[in-house]
């Protein structure tokens, strides 16, 4: 089964651990519902529409409200840690949680003590932990945009708001950040590089790119770079091999974007529900 950490911004949601499920615009939670926007609530709708697809339940979610003042994150922390040995996961995805370095430690001792390792894959407030803790090599797949490349190929910034101005986003030069990234031991085995040209990475080599369709009006919708993270997820969970799962993620938002014909003021929302129909027409089984 996948599971999914990560935060909804909302400070009196308290901790939700279990199942979860798609109604119209909205995420299901146990009693609650979520309206999906972007964030941890996109990257969910997204694996959910995906696992649909292959006949595969929705994924197990630990969630926590937070606003960015952490509180929410530190309480998720401490139950996961605590609850994670217990679980018979195939796929784990981290998301925007706070970083924080100790608490990443603590998350994979506790993995240590699974039954089965997962597929460890993390984007956004987990993927800095992993880096600030020196466990990047610990995970499989991270997803970063340029922005959080140049974190990553920082190997003195101890926090992203100190990445040195010369590692600066800059799309020009993600073959670059990519090596500096595997250089000083700050990336996993493959890296997903999200951005007008999507770069899928083995082990500091650049072994695919994808750019088109380049659906322009996607550029400012909030929320694009966490559906492919949630379609990426459900591939590896539903069977495909990584390299595979990466460039059919990149390929599938795209190509549900196209399908929405988005404005600017376009919801992400309108293009999850392109995502069925932009996996299917890409031929995914051959």
């Amino acid at each position: 089964m996948l599971a999914i950490v990560g935060t909804v911004p909302d400070e009196e949601f308290h901790i939700y651990a279990g199942e979860v499920n798609l109604e119209g615009d909205s995420l299901v939670i146990g009693e609650s519902r979520i309206s999906i926007q972007r964030g941890t609530p996109a990257l969910i709708a997204s694996a959910i529409k995906i696992l649909e697809l292959f006949g595969k339940s929705p994924p197990f979610v630990y969630l926590a409200g937070d606003t960015g003042r952490g509180n929410g994150s530190k309480r998720l922390y401490e139950f996961v840690v605590k609850d994670l040995k217990n679980r018979a996961f195939t796929t784990l995805t981290f998301h925007y949680l706070l970083p924080d370095a100790d608490w990443c430690n603590k998350i994979l001792f506790s993995i240590d003590e699974m039954p089965i390792r997962p597929f460890l894959i993390a984007d956004a407030g987990f993927m800095y932990a992993a880096k600030m803790s020196g466990n990047a090599t610990s995970f499989d797949l991270f997803t970063p945009d340029p922005g959080e490349l140049a974190f990553l190929a920082d190997e003195e910034a101890p926090h992203p708001f100190y990445t040195r101005g010369f590692l600066l986003q800059d799309e020009s030069r993600v073959e670059e950040l990519v090596q500096r990234a595997y250089e000083h031991g700050n990336a996993s085995k493959y890296l997903l590089v999200k951005g007008r040209t999507d770069y899928v990475v083995k082990e500091g080599k650049i072994i695919e790119t994808i750019s088109e369709p380049l659906v322009e009006a996607l550029e400012p919708i909030g929320g694009t770079g966490d559906t492919i993270t949630g379609v990426v997820s459900a591939l590896i969970e539903s069977g495909f091999e990584v390299q595979k799962a990466c460039f059919l993620a990149s390929k599938a938002n795209r190509v549900a974007g196209q399908f929405a014909n988005p404005e600017p003021s376009t919801q992400i929302v309108e293009i999850i529900k392109f995502l069925h129909k932009a996996l299917t027409s890409l031929n995914f089984l051959i």
